[in-house]
């Protein structure tokens, strides 16, 4: 138990690097990535009980901006490593929940310092190669916000421990957090380095062991997370790493009566169908577990008549395209009115036609490419249906080509019909749609904007009218869980925005805040009485 009331430093948000041509960060990122890009093809293996499990089955890892590449293999498991990682979990359990958690916040504390110095180059670097993010977008994700989470959900947990309930006079009360009884099953996705290592982190910093199964296109440097929990102390078992098909995993553990609680990240179909499985087998649970899950988007930028066009414009460019926009939050619609459109459209136009697009190892490339074939077939296609269309049409972009890397133009789609595909369905790809709206139709708008997508994840507002603001917070309050006024609705950062939407874009937790990591515990209330009653009977008996 802990010996004294100890109290961790208030953090701040890691600063980012700006990386600028010709620095000594920048070169030293450039350099790791090569070394990384020309070194021996690696064999990663799952994490399992603090064992490398290998198995006969390969699967090959390869840059999506140059997919024949290969960076090596990862090994895929069966239903024998589910039940394993399980095991290990549970196994790990008594001893890792019973550490005094000032212990539990050290080891986080100390991978937070860790990335922030020796492992930094690493993460960004892997980052960059396995989801072909670019410099900036690497070093914001992979690098800061994965610091930040680690050193703001160590606070946070401090700050959630010392919530206690009052008490009287003879009567001491408290309140004890638990962890689950059970294990975690965390699925994380390709997109964000960060959200990989905190799904499984947050629940284990509460004290939980986990079971995690990280996107087969983020493996990369889902390897090096776990060299970095590693060197920084965590516990063997306490985070197993496993690879396999998704239906193997979810037969096991939903199925196993420890499973306490999902934390997902992913496609709302995904998480929709784990739900109705979890429920399913909902008898065979000790306790009900916690579902936490961060979906889909189909995020927005509304603007007013009033807004300053050459804002709105460098909003679109770098909410919509930035890592292709492959995030969540990525802009994908935008309505406009009339009078602004001709601007707007001018600069973004220019700006789209100055993105330079290429191989993440050139940091003057803005554009690099989607995460796998997968995705460059399924966002050709929604581009392929706007140039057929005879209600819109592409002003800039459009083309693609996956001859060397899956490479697709930043796409701007304008169309007249409100209720087009792709305004209406979530595309995950560098592709925006414009609806342009009659000046004096701004409410209407607004309403046809409500009603457009089953998602409520991210959008914004640009306007210099304090009066048509305060009418867009309230008509899209329930559109978005992060909501942006005058900014790209990209770009949350730990403890400055906490991130999640409702609706079809998840349960809405708060990555990143106390919202998200009560979810990782049970509390327990204590009642102590120091001079119990030894008569039964009340005054008012007489």
């Amino acid at each position: 138990m802990p010996k004294g009331l100890y109290q961790i430093p208030y953090p701040e948000n890691e600063p980012v690097r700006s990386y600028a041509p010709g620095s000594d960060e920048l070169e030293s990122l450039l350099d790791t990535y090569n070394q990384m890009y020309n070194q021996a093809p690696i064999d990663m293996p799952m994490y399992i009980g603090g064992k490398e499990v290998r198995t006969n089955q390969k699967m090959m890892m390869n840059p999506p901006h140059e997919h024949k590449k290969v960076l090596g293999h990862f090994n895929y498991g069966d239903a024998s490593h589910v039940e394993a990682a399980i095991d290990a979990a549970l196994k790990a359990k008594d001893a890792w929940s019973a550490l005094p958690w000032e212990h539990r916040a050290s080891i986080f504390m100390k991978a937070a310092d860790l990335l922030a110095g020796p492992f930094r180059d690493k993460m960004n670097a892997a980052t960059m190669l396995a989801q072909s993010k670019n410099v900036m977008q690497a070093e914001i994700d992979a690098a800061c916000e994965m610091i930040d989470f680690f050193r703001f959900n160590v606070y946070l947990m401090q700050e959630m421990y010392s919530n206690q309930p009052d008490s009287q006079p003879g009567i001491w009360n408290r309140l004890e957090y638990r962890p689950l009884e059970g294990f975690v099953f965390a699925i994380s996705p390709f997109n964000f380095t960060s959200i990989a290592a905190n799904l499984p982190a947050s629940a284990a910093m509460m004290g939980n062991t986990c079971v995690w199964k990280p996107s087969e296109t983020q493996m990369y440097s889902a390897k090096v997370i776990m060299e970095l929990f590693h060197e920084a102390g965590l516990p063997d078992g306490v985070i197993n790493l496993i690879s396999v098909e998704g239906p193997v995993a979810g037969d096991v553990i939903f199925k196993h009566k420890d499973f306490a609680g999902l934390h997902f990240t992913g496609s709302t179909g995904v998480f929709q169908h784990l739900w109705k499985e979890i429920g399913n087998n909902i008898n065979r649970y000790r306790s009900y577990p916690r579902i936490v899950g961060e979906t889909g988007g189909k995020d927005f930028i509304m603007v007013h008549s009033s807004a300053n066009a050459a804002e709105v414009a460098t909003a679109i460019t770098r909410g919509a395209f930035e890592f292709q926009g492959q995030k969540c939050s990525a802009a994908s619609r935008a309505y406009i009115p009339k009078s602004l459109w001709p601007a707007v459209q001018e600069q973004v136009i220019e700006d789209v036609k100055s993105f330079k697009m290429g191989s993440p190892a050139d940091p003057r490339n803005f554009i690099n490419a989607v995460i796998d074939k997968r995705a460059f077939d399924k966002i050709s296609g929604y581009i392929d249906h706007a140039k057929n269309a005879t209600d819109a049409e592409i002003i800039v972009g459009g083309g693609y080509d996956d001859s060397v890397g899956y490479f697709i133009e930043p796409t701007v789609v304008l169309t007249t019909n409100p209720k087009f595909k792709t305004i209406c369905e979530e595309i995950f790809g560098p592709v925006i749609t414009i609806y342009v709206y009659e000046d004096d139709k701004y409410e209407e708008t607004m309403e046809i904007l409500n009603q457009t997508s089953p998602y409520a994840l991210t959008g914004s507002i640009f306007s210099r009218d304090r009066y048509a603001i305060d009418l867009a917070c309230k008509k899209l309050q329930d559109c978005a869980g992060n909501f942006y006024i005058n900014d790209k609705p990209t770009g949350a950062v730990v403890n400055q925005q906490p991130f999640g939407g409702a609706r079809g874009s998840g349960t809405n937790d708060k990555a990143g805040s106390m919202w998200n990591l009560i979810r990782w515990v049970s509390p327990r209330t204590i009642k102590e009485t120091f001079v119990p009653a030894t008569e039964y009977r009340y005054p008012f008996l007489g």
